[in-house]
């Protein structure tokens, strides 16, 4: 998501993504800032390539390499991407050895007290744990802990080196993003080192958060590949500066009793009710397995393409009231604040909690399916229902895998049957394309390309 928050993010993701793989083998072996910078320079190097080929002698604004001529993006994307990854790849490993010794030489000069916080030791916000053994911390029953807490943080970069601290003390594993907004994480442990945490979280003097500020369900340190911790512009990327739109702008927050109401009244008036919308703010493949019943679900692959949804489809809210509903409550709380700045609505409401909370209250209510969740579960449920199907077959089905193409990262619903027939890519252009990947050497470069599911939905959906 972070590529909305960089230059050149109207590019589609295969192309951002093109390299060669000695590229991607470096770019794995750099640490997650530098990882975050070289994929920075990538997008850079590819977009300026392409703008080096633009044919200014023509109105049209067509592109001339290899003695080809491009009408459209797409076209030209598609060869820079296929048949010059070689030089892409000198161009963005120039770019990044530059951004680094322009990096290091603002370092130097910077003024001794410019920018430096004063030294603060996190030490008295670790608990003491001497008492248990590492046993006590790794073994046993556990779970995964979804929070989210806005406020002003001074100096994201402590809280940051305290939380990363805090959790390799515990074992934990996960994501935490920390901005001068707030901080969000999700992070999975055993019941002693989640207890812990949580306590140490409710004891921290900035974030005065309650028991009930945490989300919680089955799971462990397992249910994550790693733990990555990190100071970001926001702490749910919307890719709208926080300063411009703030969080202090959300809509009425609604418990989940009270949303629960709201949402049987809706439903009891049927068709009648044309003045109430219940919207997901979530991605099309959180909504796919999941959704509230009679809910509007934007076909959006990203969050960061919400604004854009919104621009694009005001007439929809005009004098609407908009019950807003996500998973944990967190990216309800830019987005109803995005879609109040718009002033088109009547009301805007969000559930408090998110779909988490509301399912500990009503497993058997009005959100059917499962619960996507960004970790390596994918779904948690509390009801039976499978609202979704298998890609291949139609069969009813909601359990995501990766698509086994190699580098594609699109989910897909493959059921067993199909999985065992050979289905396992998330479109049949993905299928193709890994069954010609198995028959190459392993030597030759390969490229993540478009996918036919992706190519062929619209980046920003009319819904009017």
């Amino acid at each position: 998501m972070a590529a909305d928050n960089t230059p050149c993010s109207e590019f589609m993701d295969w192309e951002l993504d093109a390299s060669t793989s000695n590229g991607l083998k470096q770019e794995k072996q750099l640490s997650a800032s530098q990882r975050r910078y070289y994929s920075f320079c990538r997008r850079k190097s590819f977009a300026a390539f392409v703008a080096s080929k633009r044919d200014s002698s023509q109105e049209d604004g067509s592109w001339c390499c290899c003695g080809q001529t491009f009408k459209e993006h797409s076209a030209i994307h598609k060869h820079v991407a296929r048949t010059h990854d070689t030089e892409i790849q000198q161009f963005t490993q120039a770019t990044y050895e530059h951004l680094l010794r322009q990096l290091e030489e603002e370092s130097e000069t910077q003024q001794p007290n410019e920018h430096k916080a004063k030294p603060v030791d996190i030490s008295a916000w670790i608990p003491e744990t001497d008492h248990i053994s590492e046993e006590q911390l790794q073994k046993g029953p556990g779970k995964v802990l979804l929070y989210y807490r806005y406020c002003q943080v001074e100096d994201p970069h402590v809280i940051c080196a305290w939380q990363k601290a805090l959790c390799e003390k515990l074992h934990l594993t996960g994501k935490v993003r920390v901005a001068t907004e707030g901080i969000n994480g999700t992070v999975g442990g055993n019941n002693m080192a989640t207890d812990i945490y949580i306590d140490a979280m409710r004891s921290h003097p900035l974030f005065k958060m309650d028991k009930e500020d945490f989300k919680i369900s089955d799971g462990g340190a397992e249910c994550f590949t790693d733990l990555r911790v990190g100071v970001y512009k926001e702490i749910v990327p919307m890719g709208v500066d926080p300063d411009v739109i703030s969080y202090q702008l959300a809509g009425v927050h609604l418990e989940p009793e009270e949303f629960h109401k709201e949402v049987e009244t809706l439903l009891a008036k049927g068709d009648l009710c044309n003045d109430t919308i219940l919207l997901d703010c979530r991605n099309f493949y959180e909504s796919k397995i999941g959704q509230f019943t009679r809910c509007l679900a934007p076909n959006i692959r990203k969050f960061s393409y919400f604004p854009d949804y919104v621009d694009q489809n005001l007439e929809l809210f005009r004098d609407k009231k908009v019950l807003m509903y996500c998973t944990g409550g967190i990216r309800c709380e830019r987005a109803s604040a995005y879609l109040r700045s718009k002033d088109v609505c009547k009301e805007v409401y969000q559930l408090k909690g998110g779909i988490h909370k509301y399912m500990e209250h009503y497993p058997e209510g009005f959100y059917r399916g499962k619960l996507f969740v960004f970790d390596e579960r994918y779904t948690i449920s509390s009801n039976g229902d499978v609202i979704s199907d298998c890609r291949y077959c139609h069969c009813p089905w909601d359990e995501y895998k990766l698509c086994s193409t190699q580098f594609c990262c699109q989910l897909v619903l493959s059921c067993p049957s199909c999985r065992q027939d050979g289905h396992t890519a998330c479109c049949p252009t993905c299928q193709t394309k890994g069954q010609a990947q198995s028959e190459t050497p392993p030597s030759l470069p390969h490229h993540k390309e478009e996918c036919e599911c992706t190519d062929g939905r619209p980046r920003i959906p009319q819904d009017v």
